[in-house]
């Protein structure tokens, strides 16, 4: 095509094309790849009042593709040893981190099955005759989900815990809650509720915080918040700080006497030891349930979702169904939404489009291979090892643990007397990473993935606190 004038796409291309971007081709009536004459162009822009393509994007020129990437050429070996160069940059530290991303041994099995080519080069199950293996293994997800939770809908997947926090809050203006806010706890992540905010921006519903007495949510102080204004209450449990929440059934009574809906951020470790959120009054359970069949990636998760049946027409993501097909065996398939329903604005319940049902097939394969007792067993853990370790250090002097009088799973609070920047900052240098949330509070994360090394971290804070 080199030298070639090809009318309504491209004004005399250069030789290198691929190497330009188009806005420098001289090209001002659309994209080299959008096959719209300039006529078209110009009375589409008319119509919606802008003069060119280029006011319709404001990219600041700092960030704006020059022609060059500053990225010089490299061979294979030499791209191996630079990025080996780079890696090894890297802090090697023993994370306790928690607050929302969790470290559990993954069994090596995940791997190997997730990875057949089967699973990993497959997209959206659009076609149940070439993808009766995924969709089964999606379906053991969504079934697994409504065990734990005891609500009868689930879907697979949500991109993480705060989009699904977001499209819970849509759904409850679908189905039906008429009130304007969303409420949420004090304690929840700024992150989290960033998010929600966004999501709930668009369709003039507020976000505001009811306070939490000791780790737990304040019932008195929810009901003075709460009133026929509300659509959804919002609670966490385990929270951002680790703590079980012991008021659930409030929680789901208050939202219910204003016609609201009640929603439960957790995990799916902690739902195989907690009470089912559907035996408390809770309508709608989210969270992020990478904790289990991915390492903490720190921006890589899994959302899950369930809610009562009579919302499943309003459920964003995708759903797998049993049918049976020609022959009476059973099949699987994706049901009730269409891939339009996901793609196109106006019509969808969602825009959860990549392929996050890969990580829910392997969340679906680490409990699988877990089994109840096994899922159970690692649960407990999650109770006995923070408590263990809050008790080592509560003999420390200058450290008392943990803050919240209350049960915790996986994490807590510890106060210090020395500035807890300072505590975390040494401890780092010592090789050890520790959240500090205040000016003189740590808080640590410890599961079957660190818990060997308590007794190194222990003895440090010995040492520094």
């Amino acid at each position: 095509m080199a030298g070639e004038k090809t009318t309504g796409l491209f004004h005399d291309p250069p030789a290198s094309p691929w190497s330009i971007p188009w806005r420098r081709w001289g090209v001002t009536d659309g994209s080299p790849f959008a096959p719209h004459t300039a006529a078209e162009t110009s009375a589409m822009l008319d119509a919606i009042g802008a003069s060119d393509v280029e006011s319709l994007f404001d990219i600041p020129e700092t960030v704006r593709y020059d022609g060059e990437f500053g990225i010089e050429a490299h061979d294979e070996q030499g791209v191996r040893d630079s990025v080996a160069e780079t890696l090894g940059n890297n802090d090697d530290l023993i994370e306790f981190l928690g607050r929302g991303h969790y470290a559990h041994y993954v069994p090596s099995l995940v791997d190997h099955l997730a990875d057949r080519s089967e699973f990993l080069t497959s997209y959206t199950q659009y076609q149940p005759e070439v993808t009766q293996g995924f969709l089964q293994v999606l379906f053991e997800y969504q079934s697994m989900l409504v065990e734990l939770t005891g609500l009868a809908i689930a879907n697979a997947s949500m991109y993480d815990h705060a989009t699904a926090l977001g499209e819970a809050a849509l759904l409850a203006g679908r189905v039906g809650a008429t009130g304007e806010r969303v409420l949420v706890p004090d304690l929840i992540r700024a992150e989290r509720r960033r998010v929600l905010e966004n999501y709930v921006q668009g369709i003039g519903v507020e976000v505001a915080t009811y306070p939490t007495t000791d780790g737990n949510v304040d019932v008195e102080g929810l009901k003075a918040m709460a009133n026929d204004g509300v659509e959804l209450i919002y609670a966490e449990s385990p929270n951002t700080r680790g703590v079980i929440e012991e008021h659930l059934d409030a929680v789901a009574d208050i939202a219910h006497e204003h016609d609201a809906l009640s929603c439960l951020g957790t995990d799916p470790v902690a739902l195989a030891l907690l009470e089912r959120p559907a035996d408390v009054g809770i309508d709608i359970v989210i969270g992020d349930a990478a904790a289990l069949g991915l390492d903490t990636a720190y921006g890589m998760g899994l959302g899950m979702f369930a809610c009562h049946e009579e919302y499943l027409r309003q459920v964003p993501g995708r759903l797998v169904g049993a049918s049976e097909d020609s022959r009476g065996n059973r099949a699987y398939t994706l049901t009730l939404q269409t891939r339009e329903q996901h793609i196109r604005r106006e019509r969808a319940t969602s825009n959860i489009c990549t392929n996050q049902a890969w990580v829910a097939l392997r969340t679906a394969m680490h409990i699988a291979s877990l089994g109840a007792e096994g899922l159970l067993g690692l649960a407990e853990q999650c109770v006995d090892l923070p408590r263990t370790l809050a008790e080592r250090l509560n003999g420390i002097t200058g450290l008392q643990a943990p803050v919240h009088d209350r049960h915790h799973f996986r994490e807590f609070v510890a106060h210090t007397d020395q500035p807890a920047r300072a505590i975390a900052d040494d401890l780092a240098a010592e090789g050890f990473a520790v959240h500090a949330v205040d000016e003189h509070e740590l808080q640590l994360c410890v599961t079957d993935h660190n818990a060997h090394m308590m007794g190194d971290l222990v003895a440090e804070l010995e040492v520094l606190a």
